[in-house]
C-alpha cells in the first residue's frame, strides 16, 4: 500500500431523529465520528443511515472498551480482525449490518484497511468490499492522542431542549414527542433567574411562535451571558413532525463546513438543495392544515451528487403555507416556502 498519510480526527455527530406522518419515529442518537483528512468518513458512503459505536449513551466501561479495541490494546471484536465502523443507530447489532474494516499496526502507525459491508446472521456473516474507500495509514501519534482524549475527556454530552413559552399549546406536545425519539425537553415560560449550571443541561431553545421577540431576545442573551453556544428555532407551525424537524435542525453540532446538507431553500416554484457530498436526499412538502393536521407528501427521494441542485414543486406547496423538510441519514434542514 502507499506509505502517504492520511490525517486523524474526531468530532461530534448527531443523526436526527424524527416523528413521521403515520406514527412511526426514528431515534436521535449522538456519536463520535471518524474525521479522515479533514472529512468525516461517514460521507463517503451516500447512503447509510449509521451510527460509529462512539455513541454518547454508552456507559464509559463500554466506550472504554471500544476506544481499546480501536487501539488494538483489546482483541478485535468481529472475526477476522475486523471492527465495527458503523453500524445499525437503533441497536449497532452487526447482525443488521454494518461496516466492517481491518485495522493493524505498521510499526508505530495504525492502518485501516479492507473496508467491507457485513450483513447476515453471526455464524455465517456475508462479507460485500467497499471499493474506493482507504486503505488508510495513521501517523500513530495523533491517532492515540485523539482517542486517549476521548477517553480522559468529560462527557458533557447536551440532549436537552428547551422550549420557552406557554405550558398550554403546542409545547407539551413537542416535548412528548421529543422525548419519544430520544431527547429530552422541558418547557419554561422564560429563563430569569435560571442558574448557569441548570442552562448547561441545554443544546437548544425552541421558541413558540407566540411568544413575543423581546422575551426571545432576553433567552438569548441569557445563554450568552453564560457563554454557553446552543441552537435556536422559532417554531413555524403547530405541527409536532415539523417541528421536531426543526429541534433536531438546532441540535445539530457540526460546523457549516462539515455539513453534508449544505442548504435548502424554496421560492418559485422549485426547491434548491445543496449537498457537500454524495448522499441520499428526501426532501418533502409540509403543509400544516386544520387542527394542526399536516398533509405530507415527497417531492425527490434519492441519492444526489455534490452541488446544488432545483427540484420542481407542484401547486401543493403553496407559498406562505407550506414548508419543505430536507433530511439525509444523519442531518435535517427545514425552509418555508416563500412568496
Amino acid at each position: 500500500m502507499s506509505g502517504a498519510y492520511a490525517t486523524f480526527a474526531l468530532a461530534p455527530a448527531t443523526r436526527a431523529g424524527a416523528v413521521l406522518g403515520d406514527g412511526r419515529h426514528r431515534s436521535h442518537r449522538d456519536f463520535t465520528d471518524f474525521v479522515v483528512d479533514g472529512r468525516p468518513l461517514l460521507f463517503r458512503l451516500s447512503d447509510l443511515d449509521a451510527v460509529s459505536p462512539l455513541t454518547s449513551d454508552v456507559p464509559p466501561e463500554t466506550l472504554t472498551a471500544r476506544i481499546r479495541e480501536l487501539l488494538l490494546e483489546a482483541d478485535a471484536p468481529l472475526p477476522g480482525r475486523r471492527h465495527l465502523v458503523y453500524g445499525c443507530p437503533d441497536c449497532q447489532d452487526p447482525a443488521c449490518g454494518a461496516v466492517t474494516a481491518v485495522i493493524a499496526r505498521s510499526g508505530d502507525d495504525y492502518v485501516w484497511r479492507d473496508f467491507a459491508w457485513r450483513s447476515g446472521a453471526p455464524t455465517g456473516p456475508r462479507l460485500d468490499a467497499l471499493h474506493g474507500i482507504g486503505p488508510f495509514r495513521f501517523d500513530g501519534t495523533g491517532y492515540r492522542a485523539a482517542l486517549d482524549a476521548l477517553l480522559d475527556g468529560p462527557r458533557t454530552a447536551r440532549r436537552r431542549v428547551l422550549l420557552v413559552g406557554p405550558r398550554a399549546g403546542v409545547l407539551p406536545r413537542l416535548a412528548a414527542a421529543l422525548r419519544t425519539i430520544g431527547v429530552g425537553a422541558d418547557i419554561a415560560p422564560d429563563t430569569v433567574d435560571v442558574p448557569t449550571e441548570e442552562l448547561r443541561a441545554y443544546a437548544a431553545v425552541a421558541f413558540d411562535n407566540a411568544l413575543p421577540a423581546p422575551e426571545r431576545a432576553a433567552v438569548r442573551r441569557c445563554f450568552a451571558r453564560a457563554g454557553l453556544d446552543v441552537g435556536y428555532a422559532d417554531c413555524l407551525a403547530p405541527s409536532v413532525p415539523l417541528l421536531v424537524a426543526q429541534v433536531e435542525q438546532a441540535l445539530d453540532p457540526s460546523p457549516p463546513r462539515r455539513r453534508r446538507l449544505a442548504r435548502l431553500a424554496a421560492a418559485g416554484g422549485a426547491a434548491v438543495v445543496e449537498v457537500t457530498s454524495a448522499c441520499r436526499v428526501r426532501l418533502t412538502v409540509h403543509r400544516p392544515g386544520r387542527l394542526a393536521r399536516a398533509h405530507d407528501h415527497d417531492v425527490l427521494d434519492g441519492v444526489l451528487e455534490p452541488g446544488r441542485h432545483r427540484v420542481a414543486l407542484d401547486g401543493k406547496a403553496a407559498p406562505g403555507r407550506s414548508y419543505l423538510v430536507a433530511r439525509t441519514p444523519e442531518s435535517v434542514l427545514v425552509a418555508a416556502v416563500a412568496r
